[in-house]
């Protein structure tokens, strides 16, 4: 199995220049990222509930992403999420139960994470919290599996941001546990160097629509 990893900081810039690509240095660190994505959830309230048809909920208590584990299942497919590769997603919902347990849904691929949010919006759910993995903040692995290149999963806490917060890369040569997915990057740069390197176009969180998430979940 061919593996390329990809590491945050002052060594991923290095690597990815010798690659002839470049990367901005991440001299933020896990606990400034950590409060900047409260900043946001506080600060952003009426941003968040625009941008997920919240129809003005009250995210001013939103809750903090949570570590992903073995007991976690993907709402949609029923995959043990860490067992399968690729970007995670968690959605909170105010005042409901999804998928009859408690928040947040939890998801093995970033485009089911939008199929079941856009389902539950046309019902008429409040979205609190939106959160996908932020390849930015870890040092991924790009491997090959089978004959296709995937990406490596990292469901801890940390790893996630606020989707309204990160550039996708959608459609990307590059798999997840679903097959072609959006692979979220908090840093413009990242995402720009990996659609360079492995396809794909670039979203914004409010971009992405019902139609791309039905051409993804045919690819």
């Amino acid at each position: 199995m061919c593996e390329h990893t990809h590491r945050t900081g002052r060594e991923r810039v290095a690597g990815s220049r010798a690659r002839g690509n470049t990367r901005p240095d991440r001299a933020e660190t896990a606990a400034t990222a950590s409060i900047r994505r409260r900043t946001v959830l506080l600060g952003g309230a009426a941003t968040l509930a625009a941008l997920a048809g919240c129809g003005g909920s009250d995210t001013s208590d939103a809750p903090e992403a949570v570590g992903l584990t073995t007991e976690d299942r993907c709402d949609v497919c029923g995959m043990v999420i860490p067992n399968h590769p690729g970007p995670s997603a968690e959605i909170f919902y105010a005042d409901e139960r999804p998928s009859g347990h408690d928040n947040p849904a939890r998801f093995d691929s970033t485009w089911e994470a939008f199929q079941y949010d856009f389902e539950r919006r046309d019902r008429g759910w409040n979205t609190a919290a939106f959160y996908v993995t932020d390849y930015s903040a870890v040092d991924y692995s790009v491997s090959e599996e089978g004959g296709d290149s995937v990406i490596s999963t990292h469901p801890e806490a940390d790893a996630f941001a606020d989707a309204d917060s990160v550039t996708f890369v959608v459609g990307s040569a590059v798999k997840g546990a679903m097959g072609r997915d959006l692979i979220a990057f908090t840093e413009r740069g990242d995402a720009e160097s990996f659609r360079d390197e492995y396809g794909g176009s670039l979203a914004a969180f409010d971009e992405v629509t019902p139609e791309t998430i039905a051409q993804l979940g045919r690819a």
